[in-house]
C-alpha cells in the first residue's frame, strides 16, 4: 500500500506526519512511503534524511493525493485537498470533525475513510496510538518555559549574600497530561505549584508531583472515555470564587481546561486579571478553543492591567523535533494496528477502529461528530 505524506501548509505549523525512522519501519513492514519535498523541512529533517530511509520525495503535492492509497498528516487536509484524493482512500490525521462540517462533507463525498488521531480512545492498549497525549506532555512542558521566559523573576528559593530571593508562585487550571507535566516541570524549576481540577480524582497525582489541589466544595465533572465532560454552573462558579483568592498572589498561571466537542470556559475572568500583580503571567492553552482567561488572543502575546498573557495556539509545534518525533510514532502504531501490507483489516466493532473511525464508504460513523453536526445516525 502507497503511503504519502504531504507537507503541512497550517498557520504556525512545524511538525511533520512522518520521520525518517519510522519510514524504515513502514517499509519493513510492506508499506511504500511518498513524502511531498520539503515536508519535514521546519522539524530539521531535510530531503535526503527520508531519501536514506527509502523514501521516494515528490514535488507535486496534487499528484500525491490522487495517487495514495493512505495519506498521513499531523493536520487535516482542506475539502479542497481532500477533493484530490483518491476515491476510497484512507486518511490519517487530527481532524476534530465535529467542529468542521465541510471537512466530513468532502470526506463523505470521495468515500474517504478517515481516521481521526484525537479520537483515538484513552484506553490502557492505546496508550501508543495516543497522539494527543504525547503533544499535551510537550505543551504542558512548554508552556512553563515559555511562562518563565517572560516573567521577570526566577523560579527556585535562592539564598543569596544579598538576602533571601523567595519562590515563585504557580497556579496551574486542569491536571490532565498538559497540567500534570506543568506541575512537574514547574516544581523542577523550584516553584510553589497550586493547581485546581474540575475532577477530585486527580488530587492524587498532583499531590504525587508536589503540587497542592485546591478542592472545591460542589460535584465535579463526570469522565467518559478519558475525556472530562461538561460541569455545572455551580461547580465553576465555586471553583472561580476560590480561584480568585489565589490568583492574586500567583506569579504565574497556566490554563489547560477543554470541554471536548464545546467552546473552552472561561476561568479567568478580567476581574482576576486585574487582582493579579503587576509582572505577573498568564500562559492560556486552551486559546484555540475560546480561552480559558477572558482577555487572551490567539497568536498573540497581549499585556493587560500589567499582566502578560501568553496564547500561543500550537504549542507542541514549538518543539518540532520532539513533536515530530512522537506523533510519526503513535501514528505509525495507529497504522500497523489497524493496516498491514495487504490493506485494512475494517474490524468494524474493534474498540480503537470504532473510536478512531470517522467516515467510511460514504457514511459517518463517529456518534459525537453525528451529536454535534447534528446528522442522521441512520
Amino acid at each position: 500500500m502507497k503511503i504519502a505524506v504531504l507537507k503541512e501548509t497550517q498557520a504556525h505549523e512545524r511538525r511533520v506526519a512522518l520521520t525518517p525512522d519510522v519510514v524504515k519501519s513502514l517499509l519493513k513492514a510492506g508499506f511504500s512511503c511518498q513524502i511531498e519535498e520539503g515536508a519535514g523541512i521546519n522539524a530539521y529533517l531535510p530531503d535526503e534524511r527520508y531519501q536514506e530511509a527509502g523514501a521516494t520525495i515528490v514535488s507535486d503535492r496534487n499528484k500525491l493525493y490522487s495517487e495514495a492509497d493512505i495519506v498521513l498528516k499531523v493536520n487535516a487536509p482542506t475539502p479542497e485537498e481532500v477533493q484530490h484524493m483518491k476515491e476510497g482512500a484512507v486518511l490519517i490525521s487530527f481532524m476534530y470533525a465535529y467542529t468542521n462540517a465541510a471537512l466530513v462533507e468532502a470526506c463523505l463525498a470521495k468515500k474517504i475513510s478517515s481516521f481521526a488521531m484525537d479520537a483515538v480512545p484513552r484506553i490502557s492498549r492505546a496508550q501508543s496510538m495516543d497522539a494527543l497525549s504525547s503533544q499535551a506532555n510537550l505543551a504542558g512542558y512548554k508552556a512553563v518555559i515559555m511562562g518563565a521566559d517572560a516573567l521577570g523573576k526566577i523560579f527556585p528559593l535562592m539564598m543569596t549574600a544579598a538576602g533571601t530571593v523567595t519562590p515563585a508562585k504557580v497556579l496551574i487550571f486542569g491536571a490532565g497530561v498538559a497540567g500534570l507535566q506543568a506541575i512537574a516541570t514547574a516544581k523542577r524549576l523550584g516553584a510553589v505549584v497550586e493547581v485546581t481540577d474540575v475532577r477530585p480524582e486527580t488530587k492524587e497525582q498532583v499531590e504525587s508531583l508536589g503540587g497542592r489541589f485546591l478542592e472545591v466544595d460542589a460535584e465535579g465533572a463526570q469522565v467518559e472515555g478519558g475525556y472530562a465532560k461538561e460541569v455545572s454552573a455551580d461547580f465553576l462558579a465555586k471553583q472561580k470564587e476560590l480561584v480568585a483568592t489565589r490568583i492574586k498572589e500567583a506569579d504565574l498561571v497556566i490554563t489547560t481546561a477543554l470541554v471536548m466537542g464545546k467552546k473552552a470556559p472561561v476561568l479567568v475572568t478580567e476581574e482576576m486579571v486585574k487582582s493579579m500583580k503587576m509582572g505577573a503571567v498568564i500562559v492560556d492553552m486552551a486559546v484555540i478553543s475560546g480561552g480559558n482567561c477572558a482577555l487572551s488572543e490567539a497568536n498573540n502575546t497581549v499585556t493587560q492591567h500589567g499582566v502578560t498573557i501568553i496564547g500561543e495556539s500550537n504549542i507542541p509545534s514549538l518543539l518540532p523535533v520532539n513533536a515530530s518525533e512522537l506523533y510519526a510514532r503513535n501514528i505509525k502504531t495507529l497504522l500497523l494496528h489497524l493496516a498491514d501490507k495487504e490493506g485494512f483489516k475494517w474490524e468494524m466493532e474493534e474498540e480503537i477502529t470504532q473510536g478512531a473511525l470517522i467516515t467510511h464508504q460514504g457514511e459517518l460513523l463517529n456518534q459525537l461528530t453525528k451529536d454535534i453536526l447534528g446528522k442522521s445516525t441512520s
